[in-house]
């Protein structure tokens, strides 16, 4: 298969003319090419924070509407479904998620309750994160926004945090407008 347009070449930041051969589903090949369609061709987009719950869509339709806008992949942090359904919901999340062909790259929801100041229908205990993080589909330790508890080292905060460091696994933080003596 060949596909021909002006292609987006982001790395080198320049569009160019030209031609992409391709063979059982991988590029083999970009040249330069003087007669092209007249299409613009670049890398899908990667949704780097996402709440896919916040769509109020399971993860294969959030899918099936982002692709269309050229997002082919989210770093998903699934804690609002973590908050109501603990980790049957995030597994939930990711099995859905595999029935297209989009790549999600889940988190394990890393404050579940979200704060101590409301109701939720579930935890997310160190314990669980560690099966969590055990899953080849979870890829991170999700939104640690209890910020006071990091810095003042909460005791399970702490060993969320152990625990994705001792897997090998990332760790992405929240701390929104955190100034001063606070950070």
């Amino acid at each position: 298969m060949k596909i021909s347009g002006h292609i987006v070449d982001v790395r080198n930041r320049r569009i160019f003319d030209g031609l992409i051969n391709i063979e059982n589903d991988r590029i083999t090949s970009i040249e330069e090419a003087t007669e092209v369609e007249d299409q613009y061709v670049l890398p899908g987009f990667i949704d780097s924070h996402v709440h896919i719950e916040s769509s109020m869509l399971v993860p294969s339709e959030f899918a099936r509407l982002a692709v269309v806008h050229g997002t082919v992949a989210t770093v998903s942090d699934p804690h609002e479904i973590g908050n109501v359904l603990g980790v049957e919901g995030v597994e939930y999340m990711i099995e859905n998620g595999k029935k297209v062909n989009f790549k999600f790259n889940f988190g394990a929801p890393s404050c579940v309750p979200a704060t101590t100041f409301e109701t939720a229908g579930a935890e997310i205990t160190p314990d669980e994160i560690e099966y969590l993080l055990k899953k080849p589909e979870v890829k991170y330790l999700a939104e640690m926004m209890n910020w006071p508890g990091v810095l003042f080292k909460d005791e399970t905060v702490y060993k969320k945090i152990d625990i994705a460091k001792k897997l090998g696994k990332p760790i992405d933080g929240h701390a929104p407008g955190l100034r001063g003596d606070q950070a």
